[in-house]
């Protein structure tokens, strides 16, 4: 299937075409036609599908086909770095449409607020926006949001997860009843549908590959002591030479702090990104790392969803992450639009359980590696479980915490996102 046979406008045609897209993916090939046809949708893919354009293409279709007058859409990003990576797929696509759009998001300075609110008063066609700074916006009065056509929630198993649930009803309160909503999201727990039941009206349901990495991921792990993790690090970077750019998670701002400086220290070029940073330093750090001037990433889960950045060779987990589905977050960094990428985890003794619910959810074995003998043996852990019974149950308990802190999510939302 082609783009032209949805039988979008010329000018958006013409975007694509300079942007290089000709075939959907098939997320885009499924939400595109009910989405054209006004309907609401509710649709699961993983990062790295598709789905910006799959929600971004029909809305521009309709602002083409029938201009509106003030602002006509509004999409939530759960994070500065989601809203500007929209915006600026928006910006692409609708190159040749003539249509204005706006990314509003916090921690900068007071001349972007101006520019915000001139953009809101004047009635940009599409604003891609964070919860709360849209909330900031509204709070001071002059947002007229009578003339909303679409609204798209992005991300939103993340959205819940950090806690935006009373700032997205906020918003949706303010806007018209007669109109059009997309969901989106990458898992679709018990906890998304209710709340989608709030949002949307007779969704058309989409799902797409949940909770798979991408085939051409290969994955691989060590076991392994804490004391062992640097200097396995270094061992595996040396032999990345031809990578290009490398992306390794932890799990803490602390040791993404210490592992940058480590890695520094021994001569790799490292940086780190993490909440700590205001915006500049981030969009720069993050500028750095697509030019390749620093090739080394060290990042928490901040990058994990939602950031496009081409030619990732290798992505490492330093920490093995507390959620199965951030783990298939984080490697399909790599690997992206059908090229192959290389994902290798550290696991130790205190995480092997983690990693158990990982191939559990994800439904495969993940090779181990033998860690190279100038690194030291192996700890004993047994037999591993693989997802068996020990796994259950760890995936069981982990269920009971996950919804218990739905239900309290708001009141610690605070601390959980100090701690990304």
């Amino acid at each position: 299937m082609k783009f032209e046979e949805f039988g979008l406008e010329p000018q958006l045609l013409e975007g694509l075409q300079a942007m290089g897209f000709e075939t959907p993916t098939p997320i885009q090939e499924q939400a595109i036609p009910p989405l054209l046809e006004g309907r609401d949708i509710l649709a699961c893919a993983q990062t790295g599908t598709g789905k910006t354009a799959a929600f971004l293409l029909p809305i521009i279709n309709k602002n083409i086909a029938e201009p509106n007058t003030g602002v006509d859409t509004i999409i939530l990003e759960p994070t500065r770095e989601l809203a500007v990576q929209v915006d600026q797929q928006l910006e692409g696509f609708s190159y040749f449409a003539g249509l204005s759009c706006m990314a509003i998001y916090g921690g900068r300075d007071g001349h972007s607020m101006n520019q915000e609110m001139k953009a809101l008063k004047q009635g940009a066609d599409i604003i891609v926006a964070t919860p709360g700074r849209l909330l900031a916006h509204l709070q001071l009065g002059y947002v007229d949001l009578s003339t909303i056509r679409h609204f798209v929630l992005d991300e939103a198993d993340r959205m819940l997860d950090m806690g935006f649930v009373t700032d997205i009803m906020t918003v949706v309160n303010k806007l018209p009843v007669e109109r059009q909503n997309l969901l989106f999201s990458a898992t679709m727990p018990n906890d998304i549908r209710r709340f989608a039941k709030n949002i949307l009206r007779n969704p058309v349901e989409v799902s797409i590959a949940i909770s798979k990495p991408a085939e051409g991921i290969t994955q691989g792990a060590y076991l392994l002591k804490d004391s062992q993790k640097n200097q396995l690090i270094e061992y595996l970077l040396r032999r990345q030479g031809k990578a290009r750019r490398i992306l390794v998670f932890a799990s803490s701002k602390k040791n993404t702090k210490e592992l940058a400086a480590h890695l520094s220290r021994a001569g790799f070029p490292a940086a780190d990104i993490h909440s700590d940073l205001d915006q500049k330093q981030r969009e720069d750090t993050l500028l750095n790392f697509r030019n390749n001037s620093v090739p080394i990433l060290v990042a928490t889960d901040v990058l994990s969803r939602g950031i496009d950045i081409k030619g990732i060779d290798v992505v490492i987990n330093y920490d093995v992450p507390g959620d199965p589905e951030d783990y298939v977050h984080r490697i399909g960094r790599t690997a992206r639009a059908d090229a192959t990428g290389l994902a290798i985890t550290l696991i130790t003794p205190a995480t092997k359980r983690k990693f158990d619910r990982i191939e559990k959810l994800t439904d495969m074995k993940v090779p181990i590696f033998p860690l190279p003998p100038e690194i030291g043996s192996s700890p004993d852990m047994n037999k591993r479980t693989g997802g068996g019974r020990g796994g259950n149950r760890s995936g069981r308990s982990g269920q009971r915490r996950k919804n218990n802190n739905y239900r309290g999510r708001n009141k610690r939302s605070g601390s959980r996102n100090k701690r990304s």
